[in-house]
């Protein structure tokens, strides 16, 4: 997939980004772009692009956006002091899902993530999302640990 650029991010991406976020069985529930909604989303993306352990990422073919993710870079003591990677909102546009556009972005993701001195990367699936569980098996992730999630809002 040559043909694909992946860069970081800029303000002009939100509406991108939130798009390709609701753009999805399960994120069509959880993401608007209503103008009482923009505000939050706006000060998120700040606060992502401020912190130099983030990385929100825009894939593009030509000028089309087709693809996002964010990796977030977590030093730690555990595992004698690695770094790892978690790399979450991975989205591929619909029209562009069968094009193995995902695999490139995982590439890409995980090429960088090494070069940054990650030694582990992890992600959290929906349980809801099978076909997203076939396709990091087939990345070769695996499904070790459980997790859980405490709403504080």
């Amino acid at each position: 997939m040559e043909h694909l650029t992946f860069r970081k991010a800029v303000e002009a991406d939100l509406a991108t980004i939130i798009a390709l976020l609701a753009d999805d069985v399960l994120g069509a529930s959880r993401e608007t772009i209503r103008p009482e909604d923009v505000a939050r989303y706006h000060e998120a993306f700040l606060e992502i692009d401020a912190d130099p352990n983030q990385f929100l990422c825009v894939v593009e073919d030509g000028s089309a956006a087709v693809g996002t993710f964010q990796l977030t870079f977590i030093p730690g003591l555990s595992r004698g002091g690695t770094k790892r990677a978690q790399i979450e909102a991975v989205r591929v546009s619909r029209s562009r899902r069968s094009d193995r556009i995902g695999e490139a972005m995982f590439k890409w993701a995980i090429d960088y993530s090494r070069s940054h001195g990650c030694a582990l990367m992890q992600l959290t699936t929906d349980k809801q999302r099978p076909d997203a569980h076939r396709f990091y098996d087939r990345l070769g992730f695996e499904p070790s640990h459980i997790g859980y999630k405490l709403r504080l809002l």
